[in-house]
């Protein structure tokens, strides 16, 4: 008997203390990707840049979430939210918001375990039920995924726009062996209009409005996270901002967003970013991880994002901003 209703499971979602707010959720049983032609057309204009593994063999894999997931039957699509701020800007250095969330922790790491909770509790509803992760190292289009779910529309900088919550969150979610019965949103429409904010701020010229993708070889994200060795910086990236790791430059003027700075008291791991990337000048950081092996920094920042990067990947980007 099915003894999963849409009200219980809300419940649960409501009394689970997550380590991440689910800003939002919704259900779908669409399979078929919408945007599928978008991204063929963006891989084939080599907009992807450096991002190689887009384009490898499981590129056909996003096509549909039945190619990832052979079982497929429904999805549940989770917004964990990162829209706080735990620092005041100071004209310094820049994370992105969402390293400094989540504790201080690697996203990837926190929300992994927020869906295995998620996914234990549907079992503990529908023992023959079955699922798998979907978060943005597997291919799936993780945003289309939520549009088609009704959580949002694509904004002109490529991002999942939200009429509550903006755009500062994790997709995340938990493709399902079986149907669900819960009810469906409706698809989200654009309530972007004429506004070019996100566009006209980006310092690199990164965004492609007509497309509404990313030329990704330009983006500050893709330089200072994805190429972990030395390589030039794009046009544009020596700007004010002075971003380390990441870049909020198009979310932070987009009028949707709505940013909170938290009084809270930080955790170990948001005491350490802020006390060695945030608070001393770039030269003095920069001298430090010179001083400092590989070992000894994988072992300082692990279980953060900064782990993915590595210590000659953010020296690169200090270097490029002196």
């Amino acid at each position: 008997m099915d003894t999963l209703t849409q009200s219980g499971f809300q419940k649960f979602l409501a009394q689970t203390p997550w380590p991440a707010a689910i800003c939002d959720w919704a259900y779908t049983d669409e399979d078929q990707t919408l945007s599928y032609q978008t991204f063929a057309d963006w891989i084939a204009r080599h907009d992807h840049g450096p991002l190689h593994y887009l384009s490898d063999h499981r590129a056909v894999l996003r096509q549909k979430l039945s190619n990832y997931y052979p079982d497929f039957q429904s999805a549940l699509v989770f917004l964990f939210d990162y829209g706080q701020s735990h620092f005041l800007k100071a004209g310094g250095p820049n994370l992105a918001r969402y390293v400094t969330n989540f504790q201080g922790a690697d996203y990837h790491l926190v929300l992994k375990d927020a869906l295995e909770t998620i996914g234990l509790f549907l079992k503990s509803k529908l023992p023959d039920l079955h699922y798998v992760l979907s978060l943005d190292i597997h291919p799936v289009l993780e945003r289309d995924l939520a549009h088609r779910a009704g959580l949002g529309w694509f904004g002109k900088n490529s991002m999942l726009l939200n009429r509550q919550k903006g755009s500062m969150f994790i997709i995340a979610s938990l493709l399902i062996n079986k149907k669900l019965n819960f009810s469906k949103r409706t698809r989200e429409t654009d309530h972007c209009g004429t506004c070019r904010a996100c566009v006209q701020a980006c310092p690199t010229q990164a965004i492609d409005e007509q497309t509404r993708t990313l030329k990704a070889e330009r983006c500050i994200s893709t330089f200072t996270i994805e190429l972990f060795k030395d390589s030039p910086a794009p046009p544009g990236y020596k700007n004010k901002e002075q971003w380390i790791f990441g870049c909020d430059i198009c979310q932070e003027v987009c009028p949707w967003n709505k940013v909170e700075t938290l009084p809270d008291a930080l955790t170990p791991l948001q005491e350490k970013l802020k006390h060695f990337f945030l608070d001393c000048p770039i030269t003095e950081t920069i001298s430090e991880l010179e001083g400092m092996s590989n070992k000894a920094f994988e072992r300082q920042f692990k279980g953060t994002s900064l782990a993915r990067t590595g210590r000659v990947g953010i020296l690169k980007n200090l270097k490029a901003l002196i």
